[in-house]
């Protein structure tokens, strides 16, 4: 019996390799009589999988100077291409956006058949379009948000509370996990009109563990991606701990809606519609389904939005406070600017954010060194074409290393320090038509929550100034705070910053 067992394991062994070698033996054929972008040597079957390190995206920008801005990669079955400059990023969004409009959809992202009603990473087509008209209109019409800016303030300035609370009770907050809290509700609001968690509810806990496991899991190196033909197998059991923490989520989110469904209304007529009412009036132009958006779609759709508001918002003031907290020099100008510009009589308002050149370079120059989503979302090439001179098949995977072309050197003085005052006089933003930094991406697929995200980036993190005086937790210094990274889906701080918030004046004003 282990005789026949061991004959099994061998054959079925040696019939993959067979199997694998020819599909490689075949793309090789394909690409073989046109010129591919340079790149690192590639072994047999894996190809380049083992050469991306523990930081690809780090990885990938040392490769720069040796294979140029635009490198091509081998990661098992997969062919994939690197863009890795200003001038690379330029060519592909100005000149190649539709060639490049198509989606790489790794198994994880099927769990719980999250990519059937997702718009991320829809493909380009009827059903993409419709569901970014909706959202874009609903959150970023010049209309909708105008009136929405009481929900912000007021998500504001419960987690202002909530600091204060917390820090009044332990000394010390977690800052991420109240800008998460945050922004829980604020998209709460927008979506279904109800505040949805606070700091002791047994549902925070939970979804914030669960979108945790997503964020983690999702980012996670899969062979069944790389060896389509072992799909089956989940050999690292990814896609099953996935369909575990994505069932979670969903099931989270799903109470959200059934209970906002069943009372609808709560027997008052509502100020304003929100987007699940929009959604509910919405008819589906896909033809293989029904009328009626379905519920799993509506589902997906808006635990996506709840993952893109709370894990790139929180991140990035994360990161923004962490990169303050270890230069007091910048961190006084910044908050000089508060005080000059918004005074200590009240707190900040969105109408004071354009007001706030400094804020504005700040957040800039966060979002350069730490992009929230340092590959952006691959993108798939839908034709064969060629890209600065060198030929890419269809079904190529797109990185765009927005981490890498943040520290191009072409494009970026001392490009590897924290200086806010680059962008002073400068025009440079990030809303995808400076292609030197692209953190929210460009072209037709770039961030649809751009508006929002850049609205309460500036208040929640000009709130956070203005009412606190901030200091590291002992033994902690500016000098050895910890700046490692966490690679999931967004790139986190790998040590969560704790923070001792004390708090001004200007808390008690509205």
């Amino acid at each position: 019996m282990e005789l026949a067992w061991s004959f099994f394991v061998w054959s079925a062994g040696i019939c993959l390799s067979v199997v694998l070698v020819l599909q490689l033996l075949q793309v090789k054929a394909r690409n073989s009589s046109r010129q591919l972008p340079p790149g690192p040597p590639r072994w047999p079957i894996v190809g380049n999988l083992f050469d991306l390190g523990k930081a690809p995206h780090r990885t990938l920008a040392g490769l720069v100077q040796k294979y140029g801005p635009v490198i091509w990669l081998q990661l098992g079955a997969v062919n994939t291409v690197v863009i890795q400059s200003t001038k690379a990023s330029r060519e592909l969004f100005k000149n190649h956006d539709l060639t490049y409009s198509g989606r790489t959809i790794t198994e994880v992202m099927k769990a719980g058949s999250f990519d059937q009603g997702s718009m991320a990473i829809a493909q380009y087509g009827p059903y993409w379009r419709k569901i970014k008209r909706i959202v874009v209109t609903e959150l970023s019409g010049s209309k909708q948000f105008n009136e929405t800016a009481s929900m912000r303030k007021r998500s504001v300035d419960k987690m202002i509370q909530w600091i204060d609370e917390e820090a009044q009770a332990k000394g010390r907050v977690c800052l991420a996990n109240f800008v998460f809290l945050a922004n829980c509700n604020l998209v709460g609001n927008l979506v279904l009109s109800r505040d949805l968690l606070d700091p002791q509810c047994k549902e925070g806990a939970e979804f914030l563990n669960a979108m945790e496991g997503l964020m983690i899991g999702g980012g996670k190196p899969n062979v069944a991606d790389f060896f389509p033909i072992l799909k089956w197998l989940d050999p690292q059991g990814i896609r099953k701990k996935m369909e575990k923490d994505m069932g979670h989520a969903m099931q989270i989110v799903s109470g959200f809606v059934k209970e906002r469904i069943a009372k609808p209304q709560s027997g008052e007529r509502k100020e304003r519609k929100d987007l699940l009412d929009v959604l509910l009036e919405q008819e589906d132009t896909r033809e293989d389904e029904p009328d009626k958006l379905l519920e799993r779609d509506m589902i997906s759709l808006i635990l996506e939005l709840f993952m893109g508001a709370t894990e790139t918002t929180s991140s990035t003031i994360e990161w923004a406070m962490t990169e303050l907290l270890r230069d007091s020099k910048t961190m006084s100008k910044v908050r000089t600017e508060l005080a000059q510009v918004v005074g200590e009589n009240r707190r900040i308002n969105e109408s004071d954010i354009e007001k706030l050149p400094y804020l504005h370079a700040v957040v800039k120059e966060t979002l350069r060194l730490h992009p929230p989503i340092p590959f952006l979302i691959p993108r798939r090439a839908v034709e064969d074409n060629n890209f600065m001179g060198y030929f890419i098949p269809m079904d190529t995977q797109v990185f765009v290393n927005a981490w890498a072309i943040g520290r191009d050197p072409d494009s970026w003085d001392d490009p590897l320090s924290f200086k806010p005052e680059r962008f002073l006089g400068s025009d440079i933003d990030y809303g995808g038509q400076h292609f030197e930094l692209i953190p929210f991406g460009a072209g037709r697929r770039r961030c649809a929550g751009f508006t929002m995200g850049h609205t309460v980036l500036h208040l929640a993190l000009g709130s956070l100034l203005h009412c606190f005086e901030w200091e590291l937790d002992e033994p902690i210094t500016p000098e050895n705070i910890d700046m490692e990274e966490r690679l999931g889906i967004t790139l986190r701080k790998n040590v969560p910053l704790e923070l001792v918030p004390k708090t001004r004046d200007v808390f008690n004003k509205k």
